[in-house]
């Protein structure tokens, strides 16, 4: 295995986060489950940025996020699977 570009924390999330400088739409991206070890390949279908998530499926505007197995917001928009999810669709459901 290579190093991975996106890591995926448990198996319920349905966003990894990027863990390479200039990954670029286009890239298959070599994701690690950190939970079991297991891995698989998505493609980015945008420009991300490290530090950013990935949508590893659709996902609808008002969807729960899950990290971490956890919720950590709400889709304001949508995302493509291997898109980008940041502030500009995504957002806590704190505020």
């Amino acid at each position: 295995m290579g190093k991975p570009h996106l890591l995926v924390h448990d198996r319920e999330d349905n966003v990894g986060v990027v863990v390479v400088e200039g990954l670029t739409a286009g890239t298959e991206m070599l994701c690690v489950v950190t939970e079991d070890n297991s891995d698989f390949s998505l493609v980015a279908n945008a420009d991300i940025p490290i530090g950013h998530k990935v949508a590893l499926r659709d996902l609808s505007e008002g969807e729960t996020v899950i990290k971490y197995g956890e919720d950590i917001g709400k889709m304001v928009g949508t995302a493509e699977k291997g898109g980008h999810v940041h502030i500009h669709n995504c957002k806590t459901k704190r505020w």
